[in-house]
């Protein structure tokens, strides 16, 4: 399954590593792709293994806000 999510306060450098870190450390994510100046992750992943709703609260869990 592929999906884009927008992240509000992604601003530095530091933030797009510490996200794709937590999105990676789900089981079932085949690929992840950050973009800082667009402020999104274009993600692959397998939903038997994880639901995008898990990518997100493992996202939020850092503190960052979750617009889409």
């Amino acid at each position: 399954m592929k999906s884009i999510i927008k992240i509000y306060d992604m601003n530095k450098s530091s933030d797009a590593m510490n996200i794709q870190g937590a999105i990676a450390s789900n089981e079932g994510v085949i690929a992840c792709e950050v973009s800082l100046d667009k402020k999104e992750i274009q993600l692959i992943y397998n939903e038997s293994f994880v639901t995008l709703d898990k990518i997100i609260e493992s996202i939020e869990i850092l503190g960052y806000m979750v617009v889409s």
